[in-house]
């Protein structure tokens, strides 16, 4: 339950976004709880399909122009973007720190309604933390609070003091607090916004009317100019509706009373933009509009923040879903450790002649497709096996196309790589040949990439890559092991856990984190079995 001194700041707010154009069509925005904060509701029974629900005119999005427009802190932020030491994001987070800790910000009410603790590993104490070691997230959290704390101590601390002085506020400190709250908002509240391109450029717009408006005048000179005069007139209301619809740039920004929708993979509403205003009857708007569920009574209404796995819905937003279908593993072979191998100078130069992949992303919904079907959560959407299909074809005939190629859940751009990397002598000296021979004498044709991965498919087949691709994953199950116990000791973890939503911020950090890690490992676990059932029958077969 909200307390009084954030049911001042909602009424606060509720009227600030009233007074700069938002219309409440059909919700409202009120406390959830201490996981959620504030949210969005139905304000009355949708039962006739979807509705409009909030609209909010594009003036009041916080996005890189309106930065660069503001007369405060635009000035300084011109001359930065124009030198090329910041981007577009940077420019917003910049913009969050020092309005937020400016005296009388205009941005005050909104300010004051965005939360001050988060639950991505950036905030984590370092008990917290540990809990992540041996996960990709771990070393990922670590790597970008160091460049952030960099990114500070460059450019922003100093800058921001700057601006903060100039506002009549010289003896103001600005704390890396206050500039990782400003990144963490960005991160958890931004939306992608397709913004009309003569809402984004108005001047090239309104140029380009005029030029259209004195070729009109120029061809009404004439007695048969009067139907050229039409014809060009209704070209240039097809060209404004073009610019309005149909041409578009994406714009990331904060959009105030729409970021308040929290995630659920069945929304029930999504956001659209209005450009001409024929929909909401404001131009240049963002709307919100039901999914056309029923919303009966004060249900929440939430948004999808799209197909994503725990380590980056943990990583941006601070929260995980068990039996997550769209969880994903990355795994590596690291770049440095290729010049500890054999004729490392060759093969760097074949990984660069079929530009090979070293990382590979590996979807849970590839297991729909694999050897072990049954192994897999239900309620995964299928993605087709990528294995060797693509190199239906050899030279010599001599290496048959594998059994199993659809059964393959590892993509041949992986696979390739690792089939490069692991070549001895002989495979090296026939792949030269092949792709030699495909050459030939006059040197007319150079070889594709396809070229490249399907003569070293020919020389090598696909033990030597999948070895590999054991190896690599055995190894990512002893990190993460080492790191944090086995899957079997985060199930038991997990089942002594209350109710998420009654948990503190450390019980709920921690909690995230085993269901993240948990996540990791049984990934892990079904696609080494994945590996070593392929390894073996690419044995059988000779490949």
């Amino acid at each position: 339950m909200a307390t009084s001194s954030e049911e001042a700041k909602l009424e606060h707010f509720l009227q600030w976004l009233k007074v700069n154009g938002v219309e409440q069509r059909g919700c409202k925005i009120k406390y959830c709880n201490s996981s959620k904060g504030f949210g969005l509701f139905s304000s009355h029974d949708f039962t006739d399909g979807p509705e409009i629900l909030l609209v909010v005119p594009l003036d009041l999005a916080i996005t890189p122009m309106r930065v660069l427009e503001d007369p405060f802190v635009g000035p300084e932020c011109r001359a930065m973007l124009q030198e090329g030491e910041v981007d577009d994001r940077f420019l917003i987070m910049l913009f969050l720190t020092v309005e937020r800790l400016r005296k009388n910000s205009s941005w005050k009410p909104y300010l004051d309604m965005l939360p001050t603790t988060f639950g991505n590993p950036l905030w984590f104490t370092n008990d917290e933390l540990s809990e992540l070691k041996g996960t990709t997230l771990h070393r990922a959290t670590e790597m970008q609070k160091k460049n952030l704390k960099s990114l500070f101590d460059a450019k922003v601390k100093k800058l921001a003091e700057k601006l903060l002085a100039l506002d009549g506020n010289p003896e103001s400190e600005v704390r890396f607090e206050d500039f990782l709250w400003a990144n963490s908002i960005f991160w958890t509240r931004a939306l992608n916004i397709p913004l009309p391109s003569s809402y984004m450029f108005p001047r090239a717009q309104e140029e380009q009317e005029s030029r259209n408006y004195v070729s009109t005048e120029n061809s009404a000179n004439s007695e048969n100019g009067k139907a050229h005069q039409m014809n060009n007139s209704a070209s240039q209301e097809s060209g404004v509706v073009s610019n309005l619809q149909g041409e578009t740039v994406w714009i990331e920004g904060l959009v105030p009373g729409i970021d308040f929708c929290n995630h659920d993979l069945k929304a029930a509403a999504t956001w659209e933009v209005d450009g001409t205003g024929s929909t909401t009857g404001i131009p240049f708007s963002m709307y919100l509009l039901s999914a056309g569920k029923n919303l009966q009574g004060e249900k929440e209404i939430s948004i999808s923040y799209g197909d994503k796995g725990n380590e980056e819905l943990l990583y941006l937003y601070g929260f995980v879903i068990r039996d997550n279908s769209d969880d994903y593993l990355m795994i590596h072979y690291p770049m440095e450790a290729i010049s500890d191998v054999p004729f490392s100078e060759t093969k760097v130069q074949l990984l660069e002649a079929q530009k090979g992949e070293l990382r590979c992303l590996l979807r849970r919904s590839l297991l729909n497709n694999g050897f072990f079907p049954e192994s897999t959560l239900s309620g995964g959407t299928n993605d087709k096996g990528t294995g060797t299909q693509a190199l239906n074809y050899s030279w010599s005939g001599h290496r048959k196309m594998p059994s199993y190629v659809d059964k393959l859940v590892f993509p041949d751009e992986f696979l390739s790589s690792l089939r490069t990397i692991a070549m001895n002598e002989t495979e090296l000296y026939e792949v030269s040949s092949l792709l030699e021979e495909l050459v030939g004498c006059g040197g007319e044709r150079q070889p594709s990439e396809t070229d490249v991965r399907a003569a070293i498919w020919e020389a090598c087949g696909d033990s030597g890559a999948l070895q590999l691709v054991v190896d690599l994953l055995n190894m990512k199950m002893m990190e993460l092991e080492e790191g944090s116990g086995t899957e079997d000791s985060d199930s038991e973890l997990l089942q002594g856990a209350q109710n998420r939503e009654n948990m503190d911020a450390h019980k709920r950090n921690r909690w995230a984190s085993i269901v993240y890690r948990q996540g990791q490992k049984q990934l892990t676990r079904l696609f080494v079995k994945e590996a070593e059932h392929a390894l073996e029958l690419a044995l059988m077969e000779g490949n």
